[in-house]
């Protein structure tokens, strides 16, 4: 399936939504709590794609899966470090603030896509990179100084990890081995809810829990994901990038309305701060791509060359 734009562009916008939904589907449950709730979200989310996928890529997808060598099970790890660090984050700090680490996404690909693939990053790069850490640091300097940085450092290992697993596809794809990325989610699920179920015995969830975090599993994570794969066959990187942003202001409101929980105001400052360094980041190099694009072709109908 390949989308048109403004069908893509849509699509995404919906996507980001249901990613919004973890935080204020959190703050509903009664007693699942920590690793808990993770293995739960886990378990429904690898159950849910045991569903999808076949019906999505057909039932050669269990045998592709096991074809698809080490890079299947690296980037799965990679999810599974994601999926574990976020839900255990929002039990520790507020969704606004999860979410806001959340956004450095962007930044920290660029920047181990710099160290481990030797991409060069331009000064904009450079510049929104010390303006959302100078942002980060103005939101939890008061957290650091009461002690409250267990929150930070579980937080920031969802981009962490993203970035890592985004830059080993990358660097895969440059070699002419594009990963399917749709069972590495899969993976990463199984290996979540394997590594948190220990942790959470003995469960104590209650049965509007469950119906909940049944929901996160199928809703919030396994079938965005799917669909986020759509998404990327018609929209650029730097695109899906800009939309996922949606998923911090989502996020944000929905906490707000339901459940209560208004950022104080350094959140909102620094969130801000951060979230104006990727969109500019982004803006400067569309336009930059876009004066790339516009070069102006001579007579014989060649493209000018670029100046050296």
């Amino acid at each position: 399936m390949k989308l048109r734009h403004g069908q893509a562009v849509a699509l995404m916008v919906l996507v980001t939504l249901l990613w919004s939904t973890a935080g204020v589907v959190a703050r509903q449950l009664e007693s699942a709590r920590s690793f808990e709730l993770t293995f739960w979200r886990s378990a429904f989310t690898a159950l849910s794609l045991f569903l999808l996928l076949p019906l999505w890529q057909g039932r050669g997808v269990w045998a592709r899966m096991w074809q698809s060598g080490a890079l299947l099970w690296v980037s799965g790890t990679c999810w599974a470090a994601m999926f574990t660090c976020f839900m255990l984050a929002l039990t520790l700090t507020s969704v606004a603030n999860v979410l806001i680490t959340l956004a450095l996404g962007p930044l920290l690909t660029a920047l181990i896509a710099w160290l481990g693939l030797g991409h060069r990053l331009p000064a904009r790069t450079w510049g929104a990179i010390l303006l959302a850490g100078l942002g980060i640091g103005w939101i939890y300097g008061g957290q650091i100084e009461s002690g409250g940085w267990t929150g930070i450092l579980v937080a920031a290992g969802v981009p962490l990890s993203g970035a890592i697993n985004w830059t080993l596809v990358q660097r895969n794809q440059q070699r002419g081995n594009p990963p399917d990325l749709a069972p590495a989610v899969l993976v990463g699920a199984v290996l979540s809810a394997l590594l948190t179920l220990p942790l959470a015995w003995p469960l104590q969830a209650s049965g509007p829990d469950l119906a909940w975090l049944a929901g996160l599993g199928f809703g919030q994570l396994a079938l965005p994901c799917l669909l986020s794969v759509v998404c990327a066959r018609s929209l650029s990187a730097p695109e899906i990038s800009l939309l996922a942003l949606l998923e911090v202001l989502f996020g944000i409101v929905l906490a707000w309305l339901g459940a209560n929980e208004l950022p104080p105001p350094r959140t909102l400052q620094g969130g801000a701060l951060v979230l104006g360094a990727l969109l500019a980041n982004e803006w400067l190099a569309y336009r930059s791509r876009a004066r790339s694009h516009s070069r102006i072709r001579p007579a014989d109908g060649s493209l000018a060359r670029e100046p050296a």
